[in-house]
């Protein structure tokens, strides 16, 4: 599939190197202040070519809003928006047409279609994440409007773990690193691995603060099964972890409950998030990247005649696709905040007296 959301849904289109991606989101309220400039903030946050530590494929990812927008504000009609591509490099995929690269989606593609983009990967490219953060900006600017606010950046980089979480810091940092004291070694593991010809896996944390109580809808879509779903959704996701996550199975009730006071709770195991709706606490969640499948070590594999083969893949690739990634996650969550808000404007008779 390629739309999500409820309220507000967003369909992406296109391929990595096909003419460019883009995307139509539907349910914005009119009247909203569409900032340009804070977009393409957002766009520059994922590009690559900035840095050692990511690709080297740097698109201009200018967003060309095509239509829903009228003097600088939503219409309430679809929005649409298309970012061109422009340094791509398709002959660098001429050697790998007929052959699968490990750890890659053209399997599974070639066997359910019976045809592949083997351009770097056509739709099953990181690059559609490009849509994905363009529209997350949009889905801020209305966030921006309830005060509430979202961060992210990198827990850890292999082994390399953050041992404290400082979202501004991971702002300046090249990695987005949350810890000044781990950013050095963990730049270290991450061209360790590059110079080796190899990649390295990496975990993005992730954060929204002053946020209503009341948002997700149970049963069916809940705050925390929507954010599992859509972060799993990711290329290169193997895990989320929303609140305690995997250490609440080895905590006793006592100790993983939440006690709550007059002035709010006295922790948040939860993350957040009760029975699939938001309590009001800060929203976290840790997303775990797998190492980058496309590496330049040689790595054996068969061909669309099922014969065997070494697959040596050419091209631009990320070492760590974590630290692009946690952009990518933030966005996702902005929209799946914008769309629970949307949906919980329904949820009582008085709010809908108040409109009519």
């Amino acid at each position: 599939m390629n739309t999500f959301g409820e309220a507000l849904k967003l369909t992406t289109f296109g391929e990595s190197h096909g003419a460019g991606i883009g995307g139509v989101l539907d349910g914005l309220p009119a009247g909203l202040t569409i900032d340009e400039d804070f977009i393409a903030q957002e766009m520059q946050r994922r590009q690559g070519g900035r840095n050692l530590f990511s690709t080297q494929r740097k698109e201009a990812d200018k967003v060309q809003i095509l239509s829903g927008v009228f003097e600088g504000k939503t219409t309430g009609t679809p929005l649409g928006f298309f970012i061109h591509n422009n340094a791509n490099k398709s002959s660098d995929y001429a050697n790998i047409k007929d052959i699968f690269r490990p750890g890659h989606a053209d399997f599974t593609y070639f066997h359910k279609y019976g045809i592949r983009d083997y351009r770097g990967g056509g739709r099953s490219s990181a690059r559609e994440t490009s849509a994905r953060v363009a529209a997350g900006s949009i889905a801020k600017c209305l966030l921006n409007e309830f005060g509430i606010t979202l961060r992210s950046g990198i827990f850890s980089i292999g082994e390399i773990e953050c041992q404290r979480i400082d979202f501004n810091f991971a702002k300046e940092s090249e990695i987005f690193s949350l810890d000044k004291d781990k950013e050095e070694s963990q730049k270290e593991a991450i061209l360790r691995a590059k110079n080796s010809h190899d990649s390295i896996g990496g975990v993005a944390l992730v954060s929204a603060i002053n946020i209503p109580i009341g948002l997700g809808e149970p049963l069916y879509y809940k705050l925390d099964s929507a954010i599992g779903a859509l972060m799993l959704g990711l290329n290169g996701v193997k895990a989320v972890e929303i609140g305690s996550g995997t250490k609440a199975s080895k905590m006793q009730g006592s100790l993983h409950n939440d006690s709550i006071a007059p002035n709010g709770f006295s922790s948040n195991h939860s993350g957040g998030i009760l029975g699939g709706i938001s309590n009001g606490e800060e929203i976290y969640f840790k997303v775990h990247f797998k190492p980058t499948p496309s590496i330049f070590i040689p790595q054996e594999t068969i061909n669309i005649q099922n014969k065997k083969h070494i697959c040596a893949i050419k091209g631009r690739h990320d070492p760590c696709i974590a630290i692009r990634g946690s952009v990518v996650c933030e966005s996702m969550l902005a929209l799946i905040l914008a769309d629970m808000l949307l949906l919980n404007a329904t949820s009582k008779l008085e709010n809908l007296k108040k409109i009519y």
